[in-house]
């Protein structure tokens, strides 16, 4: 079975980080049933350490300074990740307001921790997703952003 880590991530963000779900299991749980639903031992590590530094993340943004107007320049190692789909959509999603500098910085961050050769872009907005689902103040931009995956997912479907 191929499974990566953000098939791990995903999968628990589908079934246990976005749900109002009052009895979330532990982690030692949610490592068996991860185990038992197929997914490798080292990939289910792998997603919980991502989402450990996740919170880090929002945590260290809560406390810096936001920018008004910023251009961000990719370096090489990034653009080799990011295609320019990806790198357009973040800066879509700047534009609109659904990412601040800082917001964008830790999605562009959380991606390139995935240690995927390359980020498809339905993955990215998966990643845009977790990282506002853990930003304080940003649960408009969150629902905001879940009405685009999910409507792309429908549009696949259909």
């Amino acid at each position: 079975m191929k499974e990566n880590v953000l098939d791990v991530l995903l999968y628990l963000f589908e079934n246990y980080i976005d749900t109002d779900d009052t009895n979330k299991p532990d982690k030692d749980t949610l490592e068996l049933e991860l185990e038992k639903v197929g997914f490798l031992q080292l990939e289910i590590h792998k997603a919980f350490d991502w989402l450990e530094s996740m919170t880090v993340a929002a945590d260290n943004s809560a406390e810096s300074i936001q920018y008004t107007s910023a251009i961000r320049v990719f370096n090489d190692a990034e653009i080799e990740r990011l295609d320019v789909h990806c790198r357009g959509y973040l800066l879509f999603l700047e534009q609109v307001g659904v990412l601040d500098a800082e917001t964008r910085e830790i999605v562009v961050e959380r991606v390139l921790a995935l240690e995927a050769d390359e980020i498809e872009l339905d993955q990215m907005k998966w990643v845009v997703l977790m990282v506002l689902f853990y930003q304080p103040g940003r649960e408009v931009a969150y629902a905001w952003m879940e009405d685009l995956v999910f409507e792309d997912m429908e549009a696949v479907i259909h």
